[in-house]
């Protein structure tokens, strides 16, 4: 079942075990993306979570053929944009697997690794991206994804990134604040 465009579907997801009480509901819509990741106005690019569970998370976007699109350069969005996609994808899912509706923890893109592009623009694409991120491993303090966006069936980017988390709580040189 899916919820109407612009609404959260109103069931929630229950936690990775299966037990407990919901955590996080089943979809999510752009408002309640942004209430999640650090990247708010025209920056926040995803407009939907269709699917998720512990291990992956599956969104979709429209505003990458927006002519005032906050990515685009020289009249163009190019597809290593795409990477930005699937970064939001990955922090909003890292919210979504924790169960709150709190942004989760501060996490930084170290690397990207064995990046495939299939085509060179997103911009010229009519209709949804998609856009999927999915946990390959990780700890509490580093996470490893892989992830792809499409178009109608079509893969136009794939790759791996790597996210540390709360990377400055790491830094041993750090003034704690007061």
């Amino acid at each position: 079942m899916s919820a109407a465009p612009g609404r959260s579907q109103a069931s929630s997801h229950r936690s990775p075990q299966g037990e407990g009480t919901p955590v996080s509901p089943a979809t999510l819509d752009h408002e309640d993306i942004a209430a999640r990741i650090p990247h708010q106005g025209t920056m926040c690019l995803l407009d939907a979570v269709t699917e998720w569970s512990a291990d992956h998370v599956v969104c979709r976007a429209v505003g990458h053929a927006d002519p005032a699109h906050p990515l685009r350069a020289h009249g163009r969005l190019g597809a290593a944009n795409g990477i930005e996609y699937a970064a939001q994808a990955m922090a909003v899912h890292g919210a979504l697997v924790a169960g709150t509706e709190a942004a989760p923890r501060q996490g930084y893109l170290t690397s990207v690794r064995g990046v495939t592009l299939h085509a060179e623009r997103l911009d010229d694409l009519p209709g949804a991206l998609d856009v999927r991120a999915e946990r390959l491993s990780g700890d509490a303090s580093n996470v490893l994804y892989r992830f792809t966006v499409g178009h109608a069936g079509r893969c136009l980017l794939e790759g791996r990134a790597a996210v540390v988390l709360d990377a400055d709580s790491l830094n041993p040189n750090k003034d704690p604040q007061p």
